[in-house]
């Protein structure tokens, strides 16, 4: 167990004894009080200014606004080390809780024992608050203190005492266990002296770690004379005493990793003598007898095995096994229980999936009962009714037969409509072909006067430019021969004029073309008008075909009067 957890513990007593209302709130003044008394006995300053910057916003009655708990964690549990005297710590603490909770007037023993008790049930309960301690730990301790009485341990008074708690909660609080213990139900025939002896060494043990302890004779290292002594180990140390009390102590034998005993012959009139060796000193010790010598022996070897590989003293880890072995059997325990509810639902579903499928299968016997009584019924009536289609049917077969005959001659009839009706087709297609054709001759005849005017331009453009440069180089001639050159050019002016006149010419024909173009598109536009017709009388006559029906004789006879009148 961590050193703040061990703390806390004792601190959440005095808190809790501080709360008269039990609403979890505490006054300023009382907090004060407390955490000036938690900072003495810790040897940690103390700085009531932090105190009332933590809690200045409640001023008035109790704090409940920010916690005690983020103040204590901060402000000193932070800060402490383990170089105070923590029976000072447990006893202030002590000292505040049970004023209010213990009455001493009811119990056998005394106020030292019930503060044992006390320390004995903070570190046998469970890490969680309101603290308690569970069955398991209390019959641990109740063994523990019947061993150190050197009493015989009654099994069946226990399970009664254990039938009772499962009855009430299966755990008890600190004071219900003081009070367990001081009403003498497990150390009847044990006198007081002996109740309180038992519970001190079960303190020694469980809170003061006191392995072993004893009376052995130490050799001095100055006189070299032998001195009876109180020999008390520890997980870390072997501390020597004038007495038992504990009221002079003489010395302490670090122990580590190092350390080694080891037994030795008999010498000087001593006898059971052993060695211990540590990293500082060496000690020879003599043991009362042989058993004890063994006993001291093997308990310090133990220690120092301990020390080497890091683990806790015995008891520690003693219960640090039983609370994980609870934890593992309580999720066995609860991972038990999720299994048995799923079985118990699964059980439950297929006991509703059985009840639903007997229900189903009566009412399917039911149901092919009442089929069977409909089907024989049924048999009877399908019976007569087969025997009345049959004479209906020979008499539909016979009208069918002459409807055959009737709807033949109308076949031939549609027949001959829709030959009639694919030669119209034809004729649509081929006036649709000369509509082509004549597109296509229109469009060549286009292109080809279009062509013949562009070469013509572009031969009398040439011819224009050619005489045009043939100026440009007369006029560079000598001045003589400027009288019969400008006699050329009238000439030649003259031949332009009748190019000119030859290009009107050559438009007045394009005019002819144009218009020779223009007849071919109203004989173009008179073909489309001729094909829209076709085309308008052939969705006519599509119109008036439809389904011959039986017995329908004046189709053709409208077709007839359609065509005459077109």
């Amino acid at each position: 167990m961590a050193l703040r957890d061990e703390l806390l513990k004792s601190i959440w007593h005095a808190f809790t004894a501080l709360d008269v209302d039990k609403c979890g709130k505490v006054s300023k003044s009382q907090l004060k009080v407390l955490s000036h008394n938690l900072c003495t006995v810790m040897n940690i300053p103390h700085d009531p200014v932090a105190l009332e910057e933590h809690f200045k916003d409640d001023d008035e009655g109790p704090v409940s606004n920010q916690g005690y708990m983020p103040y204590l964690n901060k402000f000193i549990l932070d800060k402490v080390t383990d170089n105070f005297d923590r029976q000072d710590f447990n006893k202030m603490c002590w000292t505040l809780c049970s004023r209010k909770n213990l009455q001493q007037s009811q119990l056998f023993i005394s106020n030292d024992d019930a503060f044992k008790i006390w320390c004995i049930f903070n570190f046998l309960s469970e890490d969680r608050y309101p603290l308690i301690m569970v069955t398991e730990e209390i019959e641990y301790f109740l063994r523990k203190l019947t061993d150190a009485m050197g009493g015989s341990w009654v099994e069946e008074r226990f399970e009664d005492y254990r039938l009772q708690l499962n009855s009430k909660q299966q755990c008890l609080n600190v004071w219900e266990l003081i009070s367990l213990v001081g009403s003498g139900h497990f150390s009847k025939g044990m006198d007081r002296q002996t109740l309180s002896m038992g519970i001190n060494e079960v303190y020694q043990e469980l809170i003061l770690d006191v392995l072993k302890q004893g009376y052995m004779m130490k050799k001095g290292h100055k006189r070299k004379n032998w001195t009876e002594r109180w020999f008390m180990l520890k997980p870390n140390c072997i501390s020597y005493y004038v007495g038992e009390d504990l009221a002079e102590k003489k010395g302490d034998i670090v122990l580590d990793g190092n350390c080694s005993v080891e037994s030795i012959q008999d010498k000087e009139g001593k006898k059971c003598l052993f060695f211990v060796k540590s990293s500082q000193k060496s000690f020879e010790i003599s043991a009362s007898d042989k058993k004890k010598k063994q006993e001291w022996i093997q308990a310090i070897q133990n220690c120092v095995s301990l020390l080497r590989q890091g683990r806790p003293a015995p008891h520690r880890e003693a219960r640090q096994k039983r609370r994980e072995l609870r934890l593992k059997q309580q999720a066995e325990q609860e991972e038990l229980e999720l299994r048995m509810r799923e079985l118990q639902t699964a059980n439950e579903a297929k006991q509703q999936e059985l009840e639903n499928m007997r229900k189903a299968l009566e009412e399917a016997a039911a149901y092919a009962a009442d089929e069977e009584k409909k089907r024989l019924q049924t048999q009877t009536e399908l019976q007569d009714r087969y025997r009345m289609d049959l004479e209906r049917e020979k008499m539909v077969r016979q009208q069918m037969e002459e409807q055959v005959a009737q709807k033949s001659t109308e076949l031939e009839q549609y027949l001959q409509r829709v030959h009639e009706l694919e030669d119209m087709y034809g004729q649509l297609e081929n006036a649709l072909e000369d509509e082509r054709r004549a597109r296509q001759d229109e469009e060549a005849v286009r292109k080809l006067q279009a062509r013949r005017l562009l070469e013509e331009e572009a031969t009398k453009r040439a011819e224009l430019e050619q005489i045009h440069l043939r100026q440009q180089r007369a006029i560079s001639k000598t001045e003589a021969e400027k009288q019969e050159l400008e006699k050329e050019r009238l000439a030649k002016e003259n031949a332009l004029q009748a190019a000119m006149t030859q290009l009107e010419q050559l438009e007045q024909e394009r005019q002819g073309a144009l218009m020779q173009y223009q007849t071919v598109m109203k004989k173009l536009e008179d073909a489309t008008n001729n094909t829209k017709t076709w085309k308008h009388k052939v969705a006519q006559h599509e119109g008036l075909l439809r389904l011959i029906q039986p017995g329908t004789n004046t189709l053709f006879t409208s077709l007839e009067q359609e065509f005459e009148a077109d």
